[in-house]
């Protein structure tokens, strides 16, 4: 018993070497009425063998505690891994709900406030003006709930814009009185889903964006279909007034650069000499 209990006790080896050797030379010490061999046998059986199964006890807790640190480890890194995909869909969310809704709400506003200047009776310019302040309060909204979504991809289960819908968003664009002209150029080939929605993406937001900081501009859409990869062009003029336009923050263009270096490609958005914008993105295929 005094054995095991150093086997399981003992952590240096030299204490362990120290006992044993003692434990050893007093069970084969002869006493009165033990023969010789009965002496020489105390050892192993009262010394080294309670020793070893002591031992090995203690080496099944060690590796029973590591597989127990090891598994608690695994969990706390499962969970953080679960925190941070959390996190991207939050992102995605946000990016999604600027994309989408923003371009929707910021066509609204700009049709009251043609409303509002058109009218031909003070109540129809009333009901516009409220219109296109109520759109206004909600986009000043939506990105403020965009700012606590966004804290840090994967798609949602629902069929994603392409560049075959791609004409039906310039005529959202037409409608309300901004010129846009498309052009192609290459060959365009089969193209994975993912880099025509991020290029749809990319024509949206820039075209949002003129509808709020230059929508007396124009606008041109330039789509290249190179040998590896699809450039994406929206170039507008600078606007041909001075009429206040709506405040953003910016959000857009931050997540179209997350959307296109995820992807591998090129991103730049930067204004002008003439006074017009560029917003411009190479894809790979």
């Amino acid at each position: 018993m005094t054995s095991y209990v150093a086997a399981t006790t003992y952590r240096r080896p030299r204490h362990l070497v120290i006992y044993t050797a003692a434990a050893s030379l007093l069970a084969v010490l002869p006493r009165p009425g033990t023969d010789v061999a009965s002496s020489l046998g105390s050892a192993p059986l009262f010394v080294w063998l309670p020793l070893m199964i002591g031992l090995w006890t203690a080496a099944r807790g060690q590796v029973v505690a590591g597989l127990r640190e090891r598994a608690e480890r695994l969990e706390r890194e499962q969970a953080a891994r679960a925190e941070q995909a959390r996190a991207h869909e939050r992102a995605r969310i946000a990016r999604d709900m600027h994309d989408v809704i923003a371009h929707r709400v910021s066509l609204m506003v700009l049709r009251a406030g043609a409303l509002e200047i058109n009218a031909t009776d003070d109540k129809t310019a009333a009901e516009a003006e409220l219109i296109r302040t109520t759109g206004k309060e909600a986009l000043t909204q939506l990105r403020a709930v965009l700012g606590v979504l966004d804290e840090a991809d994967q798609e949602v289960l629902r069929p994603q814009p392409v560049l075959a819908d791609l004409d039906w968003l310039l005529d959202q664009s037409r409608s309300v009185g901004v010129a846009v002209e498309r052009r192609d150029e290459g060959t365009a080939g089969e193209l994975p889903v993912m880099v025509q929605h991020t290029a749809y993406r990319v024509v949206q937001e820039a075209l949002t964006n003129v509808h709020k900081y230059a929508n007396t501009a124009t606008a041109q859409v330039v789509l290249r279909y190179l040998p590896s990869a699809l450039d994406v062009t929206v170039r507008n003029t600078a606007p041909s007034d001075r009429a206040p336009v709506m405040s953003g923050g910016g959000l857009g263009l931050v997540g179209l650069r997350e959307r296109v270096e995820v992807l591998g490609g090129t991103f730049v958005a930067r204004p002008e000499p003439d006074g017009g914008f560029i917003v411009s993105a190479t894809l790979p295929t």
